[in-house]
């Protein structure tokens, strides 16, 4: 009986001691003025990569150096963002080199993969992507949608988690989706510390949704 008392409050105090280290971890702070902010980029193949490129043009020089992670397999996605940020360069005279780097990670699913395969893929993806987000450690992660982002936010979460950065994650649903978030935007809603829709049918069914209207 004593013993077990013993371990129940011990259980206890672990458990209050583990949610004074979320609250300190998690708990607003002040905006510090930043001159530049380490921005990760989550692209993926076909439109998702091209949507969130289109949103990158929007985006002022301050956001940098840019690191883009695609999946192992993606050779498009390299070259759309190779040529981008080319181009991006060339429009911009004082930028002598373009502060990008383009990362590898495996994919985490396939389309029309099974859910079991699935999950153990993402967990195979997770393992390389934490060391990944932990050495770039990013103020901000932008995503919007390819399977990819998901162990990318799950360790971008986990950075602030363990005390070592709290890291801003911003997803973006593709505005394909009108009325039904993706299986990525269905996981990451609940993730995010921004979630943005494209379409008032969304916003009205997840009212903590931010809606900007069309934003590519």
């Amino acid at each position: 009986m004593g013993g077990a008392l013993i371990l129940a409050a011990a259980g206890a105090a672990l458990a209050v001691l583990l949610a004074v280290r979320l609250w300190v971890v998690l708990r607003p702070r002040a905006a510090v003025p930043r001159r530049s902010l380490s921005l990760l980029v989550v692209a993926g193949s076909g439109g998702h990569t091209t949507e969130i490129l289109r949103l990158l043009e929007t985006l002022s020089d301050a956001y940098s150096p840019r690191h883009y992670v695609i999946a192992d397999t993606d050779e498009m996605s390299a070259h759309k963002i190779n040529s981008f940020e080319l181009n991006r360069a060339d429009r911009n005279p004082s930028t002598t080199f373009p502060e990008y780097h383009i990362h590898r990670i495996p994919r985490s699913r396939e389309v029309q993969q099974s859910w079991p395969s699935s999950a153990l893929s993402t967990l195979y993806s997770l393992w390389f992507s934490f060391p990944l987000t932990h050495r770039v450690k990013p103020d901000l992660v932008l995503c919007n949608g390819p399977g990819t982002c998901v162990p990318i936010c799950v360790s971008a979460l986990l950075l602030g988690i363990l005390g070592i950065k709290k890291v801003i994650i911003v997803y973006v649903e593709s505005v394909c989706r009108v009325e039904h978030l993706s299986l990525s935007g269905k996981i990451l809603f609940h993730l995010s510390d921004y979630f943005i829709v494209q379409w008032p049918a969304l916003k009205k069914k997840y009212p903590k949704s931010v809606y900007l209207g069309r934003i590519v």
